[in-house]
């Protein structure tokens, strides 16, 4: 790569020897442990991991959609945990597919990685396929406008199993504009929404990741669980949901694919 926007490095962890994390133009982007795919080291893919934990009794296979691969943490740790959970994972960068798999342990065969658009993968998708879609879609540490409107999401619903869980996450910064748009947008087409994080993050206290969990099905997430698993995080969460959800999202409209750029 001749430019250092697109510098791309896996560097060990001083503090963990086997800990890699994957930097894109400096910025951190994932991180594996080479030896224990449990190991998770960010908060927000805890709490995505934390979701799909509850989505299905333990053990039991998903079906998954992963849009956005970097180094694929959720993949190894899902394979770890739910062996033969069958999972599809859309990357868009062809270069962070070749450095993953030249420098970090090969995927379990049920794992299969293309390189695509994440809305164009999504299109060309039977409905009805998944149990959860992951969204973790980020170029220049910014959710790119087609994979944030009203719908996309509706494609990720049509693409779900009737009780299936959309995932999402958000990076944002106080006010949260980001944030209340994409939570407005998705409550546009899903019948439950949460969001999850650190509780000064749902504060708009500070910058970082904020996890959004959506379902279909009115009444469908299991939100007292994600809330307890919010909370027993290592940097203890909180949850949004109902009513405390429609004053954080208030004045906040969905974004469509025909609004003005």
């Amino acid at each position: 790569m001749n430019r250092a926007a697109d510098r791309l490095e896996l560097v060990v962890d001083p503090a963990r020897r086997t800990g890699r994390t994957l930097l894109s133009a400096g910025v951190e982007q994932s991180y594996v442990d080479v030896e224990d795919p449990r190991h998770l080291h960010f908060e927000y893919v805890r709490r995505i991991a934390s979701a799909m934990r509850v989505a299905a009794p333990a053990g039991a296979p998903l079906h998954v959609l992963h849009l956005g691969g970097g180094a694929l943490t959720l993949p190894r740790w899902l394979a770890a945990t739910r062996p033969g959970s069958p999972q599809r994972v859309v990357e868009r960068d062809p270069a962070v597919v070749e450095l993953v798999a030249r420098e970090l342990p090969p995927l379990p065969p049920e794992v299969r990685v293309e390189v695509a658009d994440a809305r164009d993968a999504l299109t060309a998708t039977p409905a009805g396929r998944y149990d959860v879609v992951v969204a973790d879609i980020y170029r220049a540490a910014q959710m790119p406008r087609h994979v944030r409107t009203v719908e996309f999401a509706a494609e990720v619903a049509r693409v779900l199993r009737p009780d299936g869980t959309y995932l999402v996450n958000v990076t944002d910064l106080p006010p949260l504009v980001a944030t209340r748009a994409q939570v407005a947008t998705v409550r546009a087409v899903f019948a439950d929404v949460c969001v999850v994080g650190d509780r000064r993050m749902l504060r708009g206290r500070r910058y970082g990741n904020l996890v959004l969990a959506a379902t279909s099905r009115p009444g469908g997430l299991p939100v007292g669980r994600l809330a307890v698993a919010a909370l027993r995080d290592p940097v203890p969460g909180g949850l949004l949901h109902a009513a405390a959800l429609d004053t954080f999202v208030a004045g906040a409209r969905p974004v469509t694919d025909t609004d003005d750029h």
